[in-house]
């Protein structure tokens, strides 16, 4: 799976939870889920929840503290991924 597919992916995965449209139309791996999408860290919680559901993987607690980015996000789907 190629990045730009995981991006999609994950774009897919946010948008219900996102408050600034236009930043995710401008999304990119240094956009930042809380401050640039204004989502809120219980539903970062559940974007995590189906991005596990959505690609088949576990991100362990740290991963997921350090998962603040759309970069970082995609950093754990690829370590994830190439793990399994």
């Amino acid at each position: 799976m190629n990045r730009e597919t995981i991006i999609n992916q994950l774009k897919a995965i946010v948008k219900p939870y996102v408050k600034d449209q236009q930043a995710l139309d401008n999304l990119s791996e240094s956009t930042d889920f809380i401050s640039d999408l204004k989502v809120n860290s219980a539903n970062l919680v559940d974007i995590v929840l189906d991005i596990e559901e959505a690609f088949g993987i576990t991100i362990d607690n740290e991963s997921m503290q350090n998962m603040l980015t759309v970069g970082a996000a995609l950093q754990i789907v690829e370590s994830k991924l190439g793990a399994s």
